[in-house]
């Protein structure tokens, strides 16, 4: 009996650590953005703002950012360092600026009959 409640004990101890490490607050905020990003990439492929092609793009360098975000956490117990969070972020501010860009050439080409 005591044997079944010290692997109870154990399993809970693991469960909670890992929902704590899936909810750290810098690694939520990642996420969250991610998210964010891959929305706004999807609204921008669906009003027409981008191709296909270039949603495509945009989604594969998200999914390359969530590998690396998964691949920091796992090294360092579940969580992120501020430094992990700041060059993930950067990558981000990266994609963004890159389907920013995609926007306003598609427009550009758009408006000069292109």
């Amino acid at each position: 009996m005591l044997a079944g409640f010290a692997a109870l004990s154990i399993q809970s101890a693991f469960a909670q650590d890992n929902n704590f490490a899936k909810e750290h607050p810098r690694r939520a905020e990642v996420i969250k953005r991610e998210k964010h990003e891959k929305a706004t990439t999807a609204k921008e492929v669906k009003n027409g703002s981008l191709t296909q092609a270039q949603g495509k793009q945009l989604n594969k360098e998200d999914n390359s950012i969530r590998r690396e975000e998964r691949a920091d956490a796992a090294a360092d117990g579940g969580h992120i360092t501020k430094g992990e969070q700041r060059q993930l972020n950067r990558q981000e501010n990266a994609v963004n600026a890159q389907r920013k860009a995609d926007i306003q050439s598609n427009q550009a080409g758009v408006s000069t009959g292109k």
